[in-house]
């Protein structure tokens, strides 16, 4: 085992940072598919090519997806709550690499919905809900930069994969892109599990932002951490936040979710190359790593709801360009456009988190939010595939048109929801730790026992 301290780290680093960066590799390649996933319809569709198959089929391939994930994804919290975020990423790195080999394997439907719609979502709630909850525990000041920065490098990278997806297919075809990024992506995930750590404490080190005469936190038994996490939730469910953020979540998902579908098929429908519409998402991604990195630290700085909704609401609105473009430069200034906002609209949940229900163990409730995401990625994902076949056989009006209406609605009315929640300026469960025995309470608990240390307060959302 690697004996890891950070005074072996250059200029006296924190490994705070060393993890996430760790997590924004994995973010890029655990989430490169889904957030590409519209470069796949063109080759699936193709008459002429190895498939042949429908928009609507593929379409509720994704869908499936999405639903697979929504229900694994609390429980992918819940296992990185009980047994630790490394143990899940190397479960995570075995599971990607072998279902993007298989993926290269694929020849019939039926194989397409078990690969993609059932493996590669598993792997995904595996890899991203209990490594991105466990940030929180490295970080008792500047979660949001931390976040920020976790999230911004997720946009480079996903600015590099698209159009590399697209150009591998285009090029080299179906299994030399799935082969080389299985085998390629799930060795860096071996490689990285061995410096990824669940906690400061596994080696030795406070959290980041934590002061010099503060105590270590304990290391408690696994019995007791059991207990931690199932009194956490207790408390966490009776608020009204916990119930309303997976549906805010959803409604964005929703709204970003039909674009990153149907833009590039859209494109290739009006003429425009695959590999130049593959740029539309770089545009996104590139444009969004802004918005990526300074929506969790103006949201930890100023409180979340506004921050949040602004982006939510810039997200839907900008997407009625598309209404009216049929030229590159339209659909490239869609694409600078919109990433504005679809950067900010999922950043922020892990700061919002804190705000609300402070340094408990957030898995469980991460997850629970990403299954209002998923869930919000599955509903829209199989209606618009529903939608686009029906208008497409009537001709009553341009099926992209009504779509791309559809996430419009959905973005405006999860900027609208979120501004009914209450105020990030206080902690909502600030007590939780009071229901737990004395040696199953944390030194942040602002309880009685070690000193009390609490997170960065927050303004402007009252």
């Amino acid at each position: 085992m690697l004996n890891l301290r950070a005074s072996r780290l250059p200029w006296g680093m924190h490994y705070s940072w060393v993890i996430v960066a760790i997590l924004a590799i994995v973010q890029i390649l655990a989430t490169s598919i889904s957030m590409a996933a519209g470069i796949l319809v063109p080759p699936l569709t193709d008459p002429d090519g190895q498939f042949g198959w429908s928009v609507g089929t593929i379409v509720m391939g994704l869908a499936t997806y999405y639903l697979v994930g929504a229900m694994t994804a609390p429980i992918a919290g819940w296992l990185g709550d009980r047994y630790g975020a490394r143990r899940m990423m190397f479960a995570g790195a075995v599971l990607y690499g072998s279902s993007m080999i298989l993926m290269g394997f694929v020849q019939e439907l039926w194989q397409f919905f078990i690969v993609f719609g059932v493996m590669l979502s598993i792997t995904q709630s595996i890899s991203m809900v209990p490594l991105m909850a466990s940030v929180s525990g490295w970080f008792r000041r500047r979660l949001g930069l931390g976040t920020g920065l976790l999230w911004a490098a997720g946009g480079v990278g996903t600015a590099i994969i698209a159009p590399l997806t697209g150009y591998l297919l285009e090029n080299y075809g179906w299994q030399v892109t799935f082969w080389s990024l299985g085998i390629g992506g799930g060795t860096i995930l071996l490689v990285l599990n061995t410096f990824l750590r669940n906690r400061p404490e596994d080696i030795g080190l406070k959290p980041y932002g934590a002061m010099d005469n503060d105590p270590l936190s304990a290391v408690r038994s696994a019995e007791l951490e059991k207990l931690r996490v199932k009194v956490f939730n207790q408390h966490v469910r009776r608020t009204r936040a916990f119930w309303n953020l997976p549906a805010i979540h959803g409604l964005g998902c929703a709204g970003h979710g039909i674009v990153l579908i149907f833009s590039i098929p859209f494109a290739v429908s009006e003429g425009i190359g695959l590999t130049q519409a593959a740029v539309i998402l770089t545009i996104i991604s590139l444009v969004s790593i802004s918005s990526r990195l300074l929506t969790p630290v103006l949201a930890e700085r100023y409180g979340s709801k506004r921050i949040m909704a602004s982006c939510l609401f810039t997200q839907g609105i900008t997407v009625i360009i598309l209404f009216w473009a049929h030229d590159l430069w339209a659909f490239y200034l869609f694409g600078a456009l919109f990433g504005i906002g679809f950067g900010g609209e999922w950043t922020g949940y892990l700061v919002i988190n804190r705000q609300y229900f402070g340094n408990g163990p957030m898995g469980t409730l991460y997850g629970s939010q990403m299954t209002g995401a998923l869930l919000g990625h599955a509903i829209t994902t199989a209606l618009g595939g529903v939608v686009f076949e029906i208008f497409r056989s009537s001709g009553i009006i341009d099926p992209y048109t009504v779509i791309f209406g559809l996430s419009v609605a959905f973005s405006v009315g999860g900027a609208a929801v979120i501004l009914t929640l209450e105020s990030t300026s206080k902690t909502l469960i600030p007590d939780w730790e009071m229901s737990l025995p004395e040696e199953a309470r944390s030194e942040v608990s602002g309880i009685p026992g070690p000193r009390s240390i609490t997170p960065e307060p927050a303004s402007g959302d009252g």
